[in-house]
């Protein structure tokens, strides 16, 4: 649905449906009939119709609307949700490509693996069984094989399957994206016909990971752009209806950095480097008070005090009682596996039984949710250093300040 027909959707058809049931009750009872067959069938007809006839409409009122940059940018936001490819849509494709590689050379096992963020070779899809990639040893050495020969290396034999290279379909790159394998029956050979037939699958293969890396790009660059975009419309209002130093004041002040989602940035950030890496050992968490507090326990080592902050955090995000996968678990899980275990989010989202772009989603409330354990933590340091007699003057020029 386009960008503005989801929010007017509900209330314009709930409107327009009530308002004819209404009319059609009242005209049967006029008629002398207390209840009217019509009613539910009109009701169930006019939801559909209004929906439908709203999704069509929506796009054409949108590029009315809006004029110049900002027709082009509604645009291409409306290009993105219809061409949009989920992990089950990339999946059903490699599958289909898979099953016509094996029709081709008559085999009965194939898969398609890409290079993960880790370097090795991730499987994506399979069908049939005994995978190569299910030998660790063998996939680091076909993986290494493949990049020492380079883009040249084309259709080759390895470990009882035949495997091709799979490279980004763009002239001036050529980086690899992963490998598609198809089962090598015992001396069997392969003609040209095969062979040109396998090689354009494996292109249409490639072409789909090529667009699913991406797609995977696009939403990292969304998701870290979001707590900036939050921020800077915070300004805009704040210079717009308040007082001229509106700006330097939300960015000093955590409580309204957190609302613009600065602090929430920050926290994501610490929490992805949470076993090591400079977005947790030079995060700005790091001036909080609560942080300043806990280099007592851990010896003065501020890395471990801020570890141990996150880990207090995620704490009050859990529920009571025993863990379990439920719902109302989903954010401390999610928090758990993707952060303190280090889960991939593939791993994650099939775990907790969820889309990829679900958990996305859900991974940004629980951040969010830990953010504001935080702030909560620090708000109590303070309380407590005002309670004992220490002031923000006392403070001005403290290290724990805020930038």
């Amino acid at each position: 649905m386009a960008v503005f027909g989801r929010p007017m959707s509900g209330p314009v058809t709930a409107s327009t449906v009530l308002a004819a049931t209404t009319l059609v009750r009242r005209a049967g009872e006029a008629g002398g009939q207390a209840y009217s067959a019509a009613v539910p069938i009109i009701m169930v007809g006019l939801l559909l119709l209004m929906e439908y006839m709203i999704t069509l409409a929506a796009p054409v009122w949108e590029r009315w609307l809006f004029h110049g940059g900002d027709r082009e940018n509604i645009g291409l936001l409306q290009d993105l949700e219809e061409r949009l490819l989920t992990s089950g849509d990339l999946r059903q494709f490699l599958e289909s490509v898979l099953g016509a590689a094996c029709d081709r050379l008559q085999a009965s096992s194939a898969f398609v693996a890409a290079v993960g963020q880790n370097g090795g070779l991730e499987r994506v899809v399979a069908i049939g069984s005994n995978s190569i990639l299910e030998k660790e040893d063998l996939s680091a050495d076909l993986l290494e094989h493949v990049t020492q020969n380079g883009a040249d290396l084309d259709l080759f034999f390895w470990g009882g399957y035949w495997v091709v290279p799979l490279y980004t379909q763009r002239d001036d790159q050529t980086d690899m994206l992963g490998i598609l394998g198809v089962m090598r029956k015992p001396d069997q050979a392969i003609d040209e016909e095969q062979s040109d037939a396998l090689t354009i699958l494996a292109g249409r293969a490639a072409l789909a990971l090529e667009d699913w890396r991406a797609q995977e790009n696009l939403f990292t660059s969304v998701e870290a752009l979001t707590p900036a975009v939050e921020l800077i419309q915070n300004l805009r209002a704040a210079t717009r209806y308040g007082a001229g130093g509106a700006l330097s004041d939300v960015l000093t002040q955590p409580e309204l950095a957190a609302e613009g989602g600065a602090f929430s940035g920050w926290v994501k950030d610490a929490l992805t480097h949470y076993w090591g890496g400079p977005k947790l050992t030079d995060s700005p968490l790091l001036r909080l008070n609560v942080v300043q507090q806990a280099l007592r326990e851990h010896e003065g080592n501020p890395t471990n005090a801020l570890r141990a902050i996150l880990r207090q955090a995620i704490e009050r995000v859990r529920p009571e009682g025993e863990r379990r996968f439920t719902a109302e678990w989903i954010l401390y899980n999610i928090l758990e596996l993707k952060f303190m275990e280090g889960r991939k989010v593939r791993e994650v989202a099939l775990r907790l039984a969820m889309s990829e772009a679900d958990l996305y989603r859900k991974q940004r409330v629980a951040i969010e949710a830990v953010a504001n354990a935080i702030l909560e933590m620090e708000r109590d340091v303070r309380d407590e250093n005002i309670v004992a007699g220490g002031t923000a003057t006392d403070n001005a020029d403290s290290p724990t300040r805020w930038a």
